[in-house]
């Protein structure tokens, strides 16, 4: 048959081989809505080289085990934008930076492990303050603070700064998701301690210790905002009314409610009930109940692979002698681990609420892998020390496993694929840690392999809120649908704001303007828009649940315009799809030779297979189509 079914070996690392999987509609993973339905193109990958899954990621595919996906971004109802980011340019946020400062205390001796302890059990912090015997502060002034004075104030201040960060947090995601009118800017949280003198004057009980009226600084903002937009001498009744039923709907009240439910959605704050009272986030300690609302990990001494965990009233001197805590991180071939299997199932359970988590599913989604590893070479500068293919990174303190990260290490890239982490220790924030060591990683490969420098963070959903968090690692840039062209994110996000599917490559930069782009109609109402649960901390959040059990179902509006195409003289593929290499029966055989090799083949048979070529040819490029081997 010729060489040119092997083209696709560069390198002696095997060739691809694909079975078509047609047009697959399926219900959207991403919208609430029950008519609106994801539509992609699906091949089933045999074998698949790290240079072709490459060339198919910059082509907007991405793989759910062995089987691979591009949305069909004009027609589906959450366009997904494929989002990487150039190692060498990343420059972390404070909240990035903060979650590796967190880690590092958590691992730190036991100065800085009780600062991670006051953040779950900020009790501690105050309760105990007299049995530490130096801070931060005195070590690094060398002067020795009075117990209970500078120290304390030192630990509360922390704490105080640590929950308007948490509120922070939900105020992003409430606006994110469109609870809240937009405003020009938005204020930041500030907390203060609850003395003993306002209790009694609210008659509180004890159990409030922090509040916070944030609510009444957004009301009073968006507010604001309307009376700047509003025409003055249009003050008719409808409009008054209008602008009551706009109060009650951001009046203080209602605003922290959503702050509250948003950060208890979001775990809470560990040790703490959070509550909406009169437009105030109150913080109620549950340390001293048996309320369910109290985390596992308040009343156990010490857990598995120990990491130790105390309670709070176990706080004492005796901490004084921990040994710092050790992380480890492994990276492995994929396979499947029990270990990791039931973390994986802890994780599903209590985060997503799966109720059924099978091994085979399992399996399939995040083991199964239809790349070719291929082994480090001392000769070849293109594959690292790891060598190219599917990998499962695993995160460790004190030899017990807390995290796995799913990824693939590709030519130019770490395309980073899913992530579950134990629910246990949340409160580190795994999923931006592990985000911040995969880059770091891809700096310290560059070394070894000069063209691995994108860390690729799968799709992004422009109408999805909870998925934006893939933007904040900057500068990112995301994948034009249509000439597979980079286009930097913040330039993207201004016309993104405006329709939910656009063609990126037409915007062209000048000095003096950016000129709008094509800009397509929205394919479905996007106003009702919104993410399915899931956690902004997943920075992997693929769950290729939509994918994993296709309906395959070829549209048919589609395939009548496919072939009229073809009938009507389209030659733009016509050498290309002569020249695809088919597997049939066990034989490789090009398009054009079919019937030499075969016999007479029906005249509707073969019309309907060109058909078919055409459009993998599209969707796949004629630079892998020429080198791929297709199945039917």
């Amino acid at each position: 048959m010729g060489d040119g079914a092997s083209s696709s070996r560069g390198k002696g690392r095997g060739e691809t081989w694909v079975i078509d999987q047609g047009r697959v509609r399926s219900p959207c993973g991403y919208c609430k809505s029950n008519t609106n339905s994801s539509i992609s193109h699906g091949l089933w990958a045999n074998r698949l080289t790290a240079d072709d899954y490459q060339e198919l990621l910059d082509r907007g595919w991405r793989r759910s085990g062995c089987y691979l996906y591009k949305p069909e971004m004009e027609r589906t109802c959450c366009p997904s934008y494929t989002i990487r980011l150039k190692a060498s340019d990343f420059v972390p946020s404070k909240e990035q930076a903060r979650v590796q400062k967190r880690m590092q205390r958590f691992l730190d001796d036991v100065k800085d492990e009780d600062s991670k302890d006051e953040m779950n059990h900020p009790n501690s912090s105050m309760n105990q303050a007299t049995n530490a015997s130096s801070s931060k502060l005195s070590t690094s002034s060398g002067k020795q603070s009075p117990p209970g004075t500078c120290e304390n104030l030192c630990k509360d201040g922390e704490f105080l700064c640590y929950l308007a960060d948490k509120i922070d947090s939900a105020i992003n995601a409430c606006f994110g998701a469109g609870e809240f009118p937009s405003v020009p800017q938005l204020p930041k949280a500030v907390v203060k301690k609850v003395s003993r003198q306002m209790k009694n004057k609210i008659m509180e009980t004890d159990d409030l210790l922090y509040t916070s009226s944030i609510s009444f600084q957004i009301s009073a903002a968006i507010r604001k905002s309307w009376q700047m937009d509003e025409k003055p001498a249009k003050l008719g009744s409808s409009l008054q009314e209008n602008q009551s039923e706009k109060s009650s709907d951001v009046s203080p009240k209602v605003i922290a409610e959503k702050l509250a439910e948003s950060m208890e959605q979001d775990g809470g704050v560990p040790g703490f009930l959070t509550k909406a009272c009169n437009g105030h986030l109150n913080f109620y300690s549950t340390v001293n109940t048996t309320s369910k609302l109290v985390p596992e990990d308040i009343h156990t001494q010490t857990s598995k692979g120990g990491c130790s965990k105390r309670s709070f009233s176990s706080i004492n001197t005796d901490s004084l002698t921990r040994k710092r805590r050790k992380l480890e991180i492994r990276m492995k071939t994929s396979s499947f681990d029990p270990e990791e299997f039931a973390l994986y199932r802890k994780y599903q359970i209590r985060v997503h609420n799966d109720e059924i988590v099978t091994e085979n599913s399992y399996i399939r989604f995040l083991v199964d892998t239809p790349i070719i590893f291929v082994p480090p070479s001392s000769l070849d500068d293109t594959v690292p020390p790891c060598g190219l293919g599917s990998f499962h990174q695993q995160y460790l303190i004190d030899g017990k496993l807390v995290a796995v990260g799913v990824v693939d290490i590709l030519p130019r890239c770490l395309s980073s694929k899913y992530l579950f982490w134990d629910p246990d220790v949340g409160f580190l924030s795994l999923g931006k840690y592990s985000a911040l060591q995969e880059i770091n990683w891809i700096k310290e490969m560059q070394v070894h392999c000069p063209d691995l420098q994108y860390y690729y963070l799968g799709y992004y959903i422009h109408t999805c809120s909870k998925m934006r968090y893939k933007a904040a690692y900057r500068p990112s840039e995301l994948l034009c649908p249509l000439r597979y062209r980079w286009v930097p994110y913040d330039i993207a996000r201004l016309f993104l704001d405006k329709s939910p599917y656009v063609v990126l490559s037409d915007i062209a930069t000048t000095q003096d303007q950016v000129p709008l782009p094509q800009v397509s109609a929205s394919p479905v109402d996007n106003s009702t828009v919104d993410c399915l649960d899931g956690s902004s901390d997943d920075v992997n959040e693929e769950t290729g649940a939509q994918y994993e059990y296709p309906d395959a179902g070829v549209d048919d509006v589609h395939c009548r315009e496919a072939k009229n195409v073809l009938l009507m003289g389209d030659s733009r593929y016509a050498d290309i799809i002569n020249n695809v290499v088919l597997d049939v029966n066990g034989s490789r055989v090009r398009f054009k030779e079919l019937q030499q090799v075969f016999g007479p083949i029906k005249r509707r048979y073969i019309v309907e297979l060109e058909r078919k070529l055409h459009r993998y040819v599209k969707v796949v490029g004629k630079k892998l189509a020429s080198r791929i081997i297709y199945s039917p």
